[in-house]
Parts: structure tokens; C-alpha cells; sequence
């Protein structure tokens, strides 16, 4: 087996206006080489925000695509720090370290829901979260093209967050 290479989180993407906080678990091969949240183009986390926010996502930069989520106050995140893993795949990931998720909740003020990108980033954030972290926890079945899904089943579960981010800013 090759060896692991340290692979990093990203920046954290949220303000204070920020009610629903997504948190996936590790960036893929796709998303580090791009240096984007969710690049790979068959992960289908970007079609299943448009049903979630209401807004355009898809035919947006990157950048936009950022903005856009703030507006409709969606932070986005990872629960993992830094990890060996080769590959992309959230079963590969060894030696993880923890993103400091209970001090960065805390501080944000509108937050109302926390919205995992799939069991592994559900495990590991409730683990650090507790069991009364003030926020309503939604585990979400994973974007990734990895979990094979149909699309509507995913996005019906992801719309359970409509009513955490209220009317638009």
C-alpha cells in the first residue's frame, strides 16, 4: 500500500448571520488540487444547496458560489482537521485530528442547525459536539458521487434545513 499523505481542511466559510452550518468531513483528491469545497464535478453538493437555499449555485465561480451560501446564511466546513489518507474515501481516513467545532459553534450566535455531509462527518462531529450542543444535528446521506443514491432521495433529506435558514438576509 502506498503511503498516506497529510491531507488539511479547508478555511472555514461562515459568519455571524450564519443558521445552518454544513460540515463534511475531509476535502477529496478534487477539492485539494482545485483548493474548492466540493470540486469534483460528479459530487452533487452544489445541485442539492440549490434546493436547500433556492438560490442559483450551479451556473455561479466558486467565489459566488461562496457568497451566495453566506447570504443565505449556510457556513461550511470540515470536522476533520488533518488526516493520512490516500484516496478520497472517508474509510481510508487515519490518524484524523479534529477541527475545534464546540468553541467555533459557540461562537456563532444565529446558528440553528448543523448539517452533516455524511455518517463519518456525523460521527466524528457528534462525538465532539455532546449530546446537548444547542443546535439541531441532521445527519445527511453524503453528496459525494461515492454514495449511490438516487438524487431525489438525497435532496429531499437535505431540504429538511429549509426551515432552519428562515426568510433570505
Amino acid at each position: 500500500m502506498t503511503p498516506s499523505a497529510t491531507k488539511f481542511s479547508f478555511a472555514v466559510v461562515a459568519d455571524e448571520a450564519t443558521r445552518v452550518l454544513i460540515l463534511g468531513s475531509l476535502p477529496g483528491e478534487a477539492s485539494l488540487r482545485q483548493g474548492e469545497y466540493y470540486a469534483h464535478r460528479r459530487n452533487q453538493f452544489w445541485r442539492l444547496m440549490e434546493g436547500v437555499t433556492e438560490r442559483d449555485l450551479v451556473g455561479l465561480s466558486y467565489a459566488d458560489r461562496l457568497a451566495t451560501l453566506l447570504l443565505a446564511g449556510v457556513g461550511l466546513w470540515d470536522v476533520i482537521h488533518s488526516a493520512e489518507r490516500v484516496g478520497s474515501l472517508d474509510a481510508d481516513i487515519r490518524r484524523a485530528t479534529a477541527n475545534g467545532l464546540t468553541t467555533f459553534v459557540a461562537a456563532l450566535p444565529s446558528l440553528r442547525a448543523i448539517g452533516f455531509n455524511g455518517v463519518t462527518a456525523s460521527v466524528i462531529g457528534r462525538r465532539q459536539l455532546g449530546v446537548d450542543p444547542g443546535p439541531d444535528l441532521l445527519t445527511l446521506p453524503s453528496s459525494s458521487p461515492a454514495r449511490a443514491i438516487p438524487f431525489g432521495h438525497k435532496q429531499a433529506a437535505w431540504r429538511k434545513m429549509n426551515p432552519y435558514l428562515g426568510p433570505p438576509r
